[in-house]
């Protein structure tokens, strides 16, 4: 690889890892556009690069969200154990699916949210109590997570954050560890099934992934001193950012 693609690579790691820590998402919302425009991958290689990246890269996150005591670990099991169902189900489509019809309506879907995320305020921690109905949410709410990770190289968190958030009462930065709590263990899973249908490249995913573990963990450390509002509305930008990306996305694939 030159040494200039190189420099490339690391770049879009150190980006996306701190992205990662910052908001609580896997980083493939920046890794999957730079590795498409800048390093010239098809779509497809790119999300199960970008998933196989996110190993490294959510795992140092997590670290930072540990270190600040604001991971939530009950229902993170719960919305794994639907995220683990969904994955598979996700990286099984992303050979079959047409991929402009869901882009589309997803983009819109996070523009509706984006703008009840804003009107909305955090509530409580999310995890007191946990009844039958709330752990079913729990593993719902997983199992979609998976499915947008498997079929669109994205760790999931710019749907769990604001379910989190919105419906499950939780405060940003209990949401935003227990995201990449769930991301973890979840682009591991996605990872080895990319591997088996050859939709990785693996020297670029671990070259992308250690160099955001540094910026993940700061990410996250400052994560924790954002206030709540301040959290809310930076969240929010990030949904309509992906919004745009994913509209641009599906024009191009029609």
């Amino acid at each position: 690889m030159p040494a200039n693609s190189i420099w490339r690579v690391v770049g879009v790691g150190v980006a996306s890892g701190f992205l990662s820590g910052l908001f609580g998402v896997g980083g493939g919302i920046l890794m999957v556009p730079c590795m498409v425009l800048l390093l010239g991958m098809d779509q497809r290689q790119a999300t199960g690069t970008s998933l196989g990246a996110m190993v490294l890269i959510s795992a140092a996150g997590l670290s930072g969200f540990i270190w600040n005591d604001s991971v939530a670990y009950a229902p993170g099991l719960l919305i794994f154990a639907g995220s683990a169902i969904g994955v598979i189900a996700g990286t099984w489509l992303l050979n079959r699916l047409p991929m402009s019809v869901l882009q589309a309506g997803f983009a819109v879907l996070l523009l509706l949210t984006a703008v009840r995320f804003l009107a909305a305020g955090a509530g409580g921690d999310g995890h007191s109590g946990i009844t039958l109905w709330l752990a079913l949410g729990y593993v719902v709410c997983g199992l979609a997570t998976g499915l947008l990770s498997g079929t669109m190289g994205v760790g999931g968190g710019i749907i769990m954050i604001p379910v989190m958030i919105l419906l499950f009462g939780f405060v940003p930065p209990a949401a935003k560890g227990t995201s990449l709590l769930v991301i973890f263990p979840t682009s591991i899973l996605g990872t080895l099934r990319n591997r088996r249908s050859g939709n990785i490249h693996p020297k670029l995913s671990v070259l992308v992934g250690i160099s955001g573990v540094a910026s993940a963990f700061v990410g996250a450390v400052g994560a924790n001193q954002l206030s709540t509002r301040l959290a809310t509305g930076l969240f929010a930008v990030l949904l309509v950012v992906v919004a745009v990306q994913m509209m641009r996305q599906a024009k191009q694939s029609r």
